[in-house]
């Protein structure tokens, strides 16, 4: 998947997840070796809790694109 196609994937799940009342962050660190990095997770917009996407205390941003995808399907009843 080019650059392109995946920045395209991940807004069209970022407007998807705010009509379900979500807020779709991916993890802003820039170095392979971090934890966190390339990973996404779900905040719920009312509460501003984690939803989808928290793992333990150490990583944070531990959903990838694909599982955010099946979250969000899941809960829009698509699946």
């Amino acid at each position: 998947m080019s650059e392109a196609s995946g920045k395209v994937r991940e807004n069209r799940l970022r407007r998807i997840a705010f009509r379900q009342g979500y807020k779709l962050l991916k993890s802003r660190a820039r170095d392979p070796r971090d934890l966190t990095y390339g990973g996404y997770h779900l905040i719920d917009v009312r509460t501003g809790r984690v939803r989808f996407g928290a793992g333990n205390v150490k990583r944070d941003f531990a959903a990838s694109l694909d599982q955010i995808e099946q979250f969000l399907m899941r809960e829009d009843g698509n699946e």
